[in-house]
């Protein structure tokens, strides 16, 4: 039996934080394919007082009939289209509205499920709200068309749970499938430095909730977990994590993969990736000071900024071992492409860039400016392990921590368009 209409409910809808951005925007393509556009995805509508979303093509068009409907209950969405390849519908919900009645929506849940968010701060009631809102727009989507009575609903992550169970009380009919990419308390754990795969059996959920500060997103991710219609996670490793921590083993093992779309064809992939390997080189010689062999060995590591959960630790660690052995023949540029709060462009970076000449006695690690710049976890272990990016190193590292969205001031290129000029990532 196939469904009617999927919605597909995540943050990172037309909205990038970290690697589930990638891995539904990839699948969209094959998933559009098999429902046209009958395939809707649930976004957070997060720039609604900045500037346009580079991510998002509004058609006010869309839904025209519901949406009406919608807003006298109070519902308030904005449609359009995902720029990514197959282009799929996308609804992005204001949940601000939510923002004077999550006491009362959160009793709700405690009466109905013992759902515990009594501790969640901010970053708890936040995306609670916002799964919630998609929840209700569901509900309200499927009693407005009645002409698809099979519905399913797929919802990423703890931040959304709400959806889920707020789906399970108020229209039942519809199908939910919920993904966790990971548990909250088995983040919780490696970020604290603690083992996690070889003492599993050894810790108790609820008290580990409570020594992380974590108990409301764990009792979300929990109860949303037993009551989806389907329970799902990535990996078989993630999915032993579900069964210690969340009680529930997850009934089919999801493994990410991507559309290769955004690969270049073959008439194109040499250009692309020279193109790249110049533009990366140039950039790091210009923030080096001196210039590097054309042969020089790029390498890059990427990801969310969790420092230790993401392995940048390691990487940096790997990388001054191999800086330190006295057989290394070839040069290597290391480059973290981990987004962080930075100042913008470095305006000197950008001059000497126009003007092609080389940056003397300027900083040697970032293209960008950064805050708390002395507080930071990768600029602090660079100096601990004595990489210093002198023209004697055989490995040097640069920085890179804006989001490479082809406007960063520097590189002016996508992250994907970037990612073709390396040699290898780790």
């Amino acid at each position: 039996m196939k469904a009617d209409f999927l919605f597909e409910t995540s943050w990172e809808v037309c909205n990038k934080v970290g690697g589930i951005h990638t891995v539904i925007s990839t699948k969209a393509l094959n998933v559009k394919k098999e429902f046209g556009d009958n395939y809707v995805l649930i976004g957070p509508d997060v720039w609604r007082d900045e500037k346009t979303n580079p991510e998002f093509t509004p058609d006010d068009s869309m839904f025209l009939p519901w949406k009406t409907a919608a807003s006298l209950e109070g519902i308030n969405v904005r449609t359009g289209r995902w720029n990514i390849e197959g282009e799929p519908r996308v609804m992005l919900v204001d949940f601000t509205p939510y923002f004077g009645q999550q006491n009362e929506i959160f009793s709700r849940f405690w009466e109905t499920y013992k759902l515990d968010s009594i501790s969640g701060q901010w970053d708890y009631v936040e995306p609670a709200l916002f799964g919630y809102a998609a929840g209700k727009i569901i509900e309200s989507f499927s009693a407005f068309h009645r002409d698809y009575p099979r519905i399913v609903a797929q919802f990423h992550e703890w931040m959304t749970g709400t959806g889920v169970l707020h789906l399970k009380k108020y229209a039942p009919w519809i199908a939910t499938s919920f993904t966790t990419h990971a548990t909250v308390l088995g983040r919780s754990i490696a970020g604290n430095s603690r083992q996690l795969y070889s003492k599993l059996s050894e810790y108790n959920p609820v008290h580990t909730a409570r020594e992380f500060n974590v108990v409301s997103k764990q009792s979300l991710e929990k109860l949303t977990a037993a009551e989806a219609d389907v329970f799902t996670t990535v990996s078989a490793i993630t999915g032993r994590e579900c069964t210690a921590f969340l009680g529930k083993e997850p009934d089919v093992i999801t493994p990410n993969g991507f559309e290769d779309s955004f690969v270049p064809g073959a008439d194109d992939f040499g250009k692309s990736r020279s193109d790249a390997r110049k533009k990366l080189l140039k950039v790091a010689s210009t923030v080096l000071g001196y210039p590097m062999p054309p042969d020089t060995i790029l390498v890059s590591t990427s990801g969310r900024y969790e420092f230790r959960n993401k392995g940048l630790d390691l990487f940096l660690e790997a990388l001054s071992e191999v800086n330190h052995k006295p057989d290394s023949q070839r040069q290597c540029i290391a480059f973290i492409l981990v987004p962080a709060y930075h100042k913008g462009p470095r305006q000197d970076l950008i001059n000497a860039l126009n003007e092609g000449t080389l940056i003397e006695g300027g900083d040697r690690y970032l293209t960008h400016g950064l805050h708390y710049m002395n507080a930071d976890p990768v600029i602090s272990l660079i100096g601990k392990e004595k990489l210093e990016n002198s023209q004697s190193d055989r490995v040097n590292v640069i920085f890179v921590h804006s989001y490479l969205n082809g406007d960063d001031g520097i590189f002016n290129m996508s992250y994907y368009d970037l990612l073709i000029g390396f040699d290898l990532t780790l």
